[in-house]
This record gives C-alpha cells, sequence and structure tokens, in this order.
C-alpha cells in the first residue's frame, strides 16, 4: 500500500497485488507444465460489444503471460441459443479445456442463466454456477466469483482484521454483492447487505467496519459516511459526462476517514483477470492431477 501527500488512508494498490498473484499464478502453471499439464482456458465471446471485446483481449492476453493457454471462441451476435450451448456442450467434453469464461453480458436474446447453467461445474472458473454458489454459501466453495476473490485478497494484503469486524456490503447482485457477503460471513465478519430499498443507509455506512461498494452509483457512498479507521473497497467503475472514471464512493472525502481504501481505477479491477486466471490453474491441478 502507499499513502498519498495529503490523504490519511493508505490507497490499496490492486495493480501491484494483482501483478504479485499472477506472478504466483504463473509459478503455479509452470510447475504444472512440467508435470505434462498445460492449464488450458476457454474464452467465449458472443457478438460485437466494445467492452467486452477489449476485455477478453485482456483477459488472454494476461493468461499468456500467466503461462496458461488460452482457446478463443469468437461468435456473431445472430448466434442463436442452440448453437451457444452446442458449443459449450463441445468445451465441457474437452480434455484439454480445463476452465470456460463465456464472457458477459450476452446479446439480449440469449439466456445467459441457461448457458452459465449449462457449464461444467469442475470447469466453472467465473465461480458462477449454481452448484459454485450453493458450496460457497455452504462454507465450502470450489469456485470463488472472480471479483469477490480479489477483494478478499486485497483485505488480506491491507491487513483487515475481519474475525468480529462490522462489514457492510452495498449491492446484491451474483456476481458480487451476495458472494462477498458470504466470504465475509465465512472470515467471522458480521455482514449487513444494503441495497435500494435499504433505510438510512448513511447511518448503516458510518458503522461499518469494512465498506465493500457495488452498487453501480458514481459517488455515492460520501466520504462523512465513512467510519474512522474502516477499510474501503469500491468495486464500481462509472463514466462521468466528462469522461472521468469514478468509483461507487466519493474518493476525496472517503480518504480523510478510512484506514485504507481502492482508487478507481487500480484498485479492484486489476484482481478480477488475477484471480481467474488462479482458478483456471486451480482447476487443472484438479481435474487433471487429482484423478
Amino acid at each position: 500500500m502507499t499513502v498519498a501527500a495529503g490523504q490519511r488512508a493508505a490507497v490499496i494498490d490492486g495493480k501491484a497485488i494483482a501483478a504479485k498473484l499472477r506472478g504466483e499464478v504463473a509459478t503455479a502453471a509452470l510447475e504444472l507444465r512440467g508435470r505434462g499439464v498445460n492449464p488450458t482456458l476457454a474464452v467465449v465471446l458472443v457478438g460485437e460489444d466494445p467492452a467486452s471485446a477489449v476485455y477478453v483481449k485482456s483477459k488472454a492476453k494476461a493468461a499468456r503471460e500467466a503461462n496458461v493457454d488460452v482457446r478463443d471462441h469468437k461468435l456473431p451476435a445472430t448466434t442463436s441459443q442452440a448453437e451457444l450451448m452446442a458449443l459449450v456442450e463441445t468445451l465441457n467434453a474437452d480434455p484439454i479445456v480445463d476452465g470456460i469464461l463465456v464472457q458477459l453480458p450476452l446479446p439480449k436474446h440469449l439466456d445467459s442463466e441457461a448457458v452459465i447453467r449449462a457449464l461444467d461445474p469442475a470447469k466453472d472458473v467465473d465461480g458462477l454456477h449454481p452448484l459454485s454458489l450453493g458450496y460457497l454459501a455452504g462454507g465450502r466453495p470450489t469456485f470463488v466469483p472472480c471479483t469477490p476473490k480479489g477483494c478478499m485478497r486485497l483485505l488480506r494484503e491491507a491487513g483487515a482484521e475481519l474475525a468480529g469486524a462490522r462489514a457492510i456490503v452495498l449491492g446484491r447482485s451474483v456476481l458480487v454483492g451476495k458472494p462477498i457477503a458470504l466470504l465475509l460471513a465465512n472470515a467471522n465478519a458480521t455482514v449487513t447487505m444494503c441495497h435500494s430499498k435499504t433505510r438510512d443507509l448513511a447511518d448503516e455506512v458510518r458503522r461499518a467496519d469494512v465498506v465493500v461498494a457495488a452498487i453501480g452509483r458514481p459517488e455515492m457512498v460520501r466520504g462523512d459516511w465513512i467510519k474512522d479507521g474502516a477499510f474501503v473497497l469500491d468495486v464500481g467503475i462509472n463514466r462521468l459526462d466528462s469522461g472521468k472514471l469514478v468509483g461507487d464512493v466519493e474518493f476525496a472525502g472517503a480518504s480523510e476517514r478510512a484506514r485504507a481504501i481502492t482508487p478507481v481505477p487500480g484498485g479492484v479491477g486489476p484482481m478480477t483477470i488475477a484471480c481467474l486466471l488462479e482458478n483456471t490453474v486451480e482447476a487443472s491441478r484438479r481435474r487433471r492431477l487429482s484423478a
């Protein structure tokens, strides 16, 4: 972590921590390769969404740098549900493929939930299959969704003591809010999940030792909501009309109170890809060396 001039909070450097994790993954993947196992990730992109295309390209580049092979499957936006399901079935059956990532969101005519349910849970490196989420809820996680997993790593690196801590999660999506709430509870924090219907939200946040903001509203969490000494993870990324990227937390004000805080960009975001690669290497180890 680094402390910026004039700020009280330590800034949690997600880029540096993600680079450290990718290095660990690269070492683990190289060890597998030495045993004749090449960790392999299949990436499925449907359509021409520019943001998704850039993100998939970044994932592929990071994977190859971490000694993980990548198989790209780029499908046109006109792909039918049956065609996509057939590809998933093929990847499920392919013994070389260890992890499958279907880039979301899919075009509107496709049923993303059906696609996720069709994945082999042993290859569900995004951690979104109902079985993966069920094991997480039971306190015995198999594959943890990548962004929440990255959040937990950031908290460890920042030195947060979670046992007995009061944690608040803003947002209840299956991608971030619900899984991170479960992970925090599994770490013995006392967790409150807030959302658009929560009353007295500011007061709820002010009681929290750990704040995870994943609500998708620019700078909704004001600086004076933050408890002195709290750890703040800002999962949101919002582009203002000016073109500036901001998170869900008012960074300047929150930095006056927090003990540690993630910036946007450069905080939580880089951890998502690193954790995807970590899950892929773990899937490879389980599938090919545990049999």
